[in-house]
C-alpha cells in the first residue's frame, strides 16, 4: 500500500550527457502529470507520460528534468556568404564615398551580426531517450521507496483505528439484546402505574406483546452489525492487496459510515447511540487518511 505523497531524484551521466530528474507527488483523485523540461526534449513528452503512468496510478505529479550535453562533439560552423557580401558591398561603398581607408579583415567581418553561426551536432535520439529512461526509473524507484514507507505508516494507523471500531461494534452487539428487554420492563411498569389490575391483565396478554414486537423490529440492528463485521474483514483484505487500493478503501469507508448512521438512528438507546457517534468520529479520521492512499 502506497501513499500518494513522495519525492524521488535520479541522476545519470554517460558519454558527456547528464540527466537529472526530480519527481514530486501529492494526493489527487486522478493521475495528473506536469513535466518541465528543455524544449529540445519536447518530442519525448508522450514517452515520459507513458513511463510515469506505469508506476503512478493516482496523484498530482510534478516532474523536473535537467539535461546537459557536456560532450566535446564538434558542432557545424556556418558562414552566411550572402549576408557577408551585403556587408562588404555596403561598407566599401560608404568608404569610397567618404574617402575612408579600407581596413577590413576577416576577423572583423566575421564579428558582424548574423554572418557566422554555429549549429549543434544532431543528438542521437535513441541514446538520449535510453539515458532519460534510466534516470526517470531511478527517480521513480526513490519515489516508490518513500511512498511505500509512508504507506506502511498509514496502514499501521488504519489497522489501529479498525481495532477500535471493532471493539465498539462488540460493545454495541453486547448491549443490543437488553434494549428490547428494558423497553418491555419500562412499558409494563408504566401500565401498572396507569391501569387497575383487571384492565392490566387484558393489556398484558395482547396489546403489550404487539407493542414490544413492533419496537423490537424497529430497533433491531443485527443486520447492520453483521455488515459492519464483514466490512472490517474486507478492509483488512484490501490493504493486503498489491497495487492501488485507495478508491476501494474510500468506498468501503462510506459503507462503514452508512451502517453506523443506521445503528445510531435505530438503536433508541443512549449507550448505543453514544458508541455509534464515537464510531462515526473514528470513521471520519479513517476517511481523511485514505485520501492520501494511492
Amino acid at each position: 500500500m502506497k501513499s500518494m505523497t513522495g519525492y524521488g531524484r535520479g541522476e545519470c551521466e554517460r558519454d558527456g550527457r547528464l540527466f537529472t530528474v526530480e519527481i514530486k507527488t501529492v494526493n489527487h483523485r486522478y493521475f495528473e502529470p506536469s513535466i518541465r523540461m528543455s524544449r529540445k526534449l519536447a518530442a519525448m513528452e508522450t514517452f515520459l507520460r507513458s513511463l510515469l503512468k506505469e508506476r503512478i496510478a493516482r496523484g498530482k505529479t510534478d516532474v523536473y528534468i535537467s539535461y546537459e550535453n557536456l560532450s566535446d562533439e564538434p558542432g557545424e560552423v556556418l558562414i552566411h556568404s550572402g549576408r557577408l557580401e551585403e556587408y562588404l558591398t555596403a561598407l566599401r561603398r560608404e568608404g569610397e564615398k567618404y574617402g575612408l581607408e579600407d581596413d577590413l579583415t576577416l576577423s572583423k567581418v566575421l564579428q558582424l551580426p548574423d554572418v557566422m553561426t554555429t549549429r549543434e551536432q544532431a543528438e542521437d535520439e535513441d541514446r538520449v531517450k535510453e539515458l532519460l529512461k534510466e534516470t526517470v526509473l531511478q527517480a521513480l524507484a526513490a519515489l516508490d521507496a518513500m511512498r511505500e514507507k509512508e504507506g506502511a505508516a498509514l496502514k499501521e494507523d488504519l489497522l489501529k483505528k479498525l481495532e477500535d471500531l471493532e471493539a465498539a461494534r462488540c460493545r454495541i452487539a453486547d448491549r443490543a439484546p437488553y434494549v428490547v428487554f428494558e423497553y418491555k420492563e419500562k412499558l409494563y411498569s408504566r401500565i401498572r402505574e396507569l391501569l387497575d389490575k383487571e384492565i392490566r391483565h387484558e393489556a398484558d396478554s395482547a396489546r403489550l406483546e404487539q407493542e414490544i414486537t413492533i419496537f423490537s423490529d424497529k430497533c433491531c440492528i443485527d443486520e447492520e452489525l453483521t455488515r459492519l463485521g464483514s466490512h472490517f474483514v474486507q478492509f483488512r483484505q484490501i490493504m493486503e492487496q498489491k497495487g492501488p487500493v485507495g478508491r476501494q478503501l474510500d468506498f468501503l469507508t462510506q459503507e462503514l459510515n452508512r451502517e453506523t448512521n443506521t445503528i445510531a438512528s435505530k438503536s433508541n438507546d443512549l449507550e448505543i447511540t453514544r458508541e455509534a457517534l464515537a464510531m462515526k468520529n473514528e470513521i471520519e479520521k479513517i476517511r481523511e487518511q485514505i485520501q492520501n492512499i494511492e
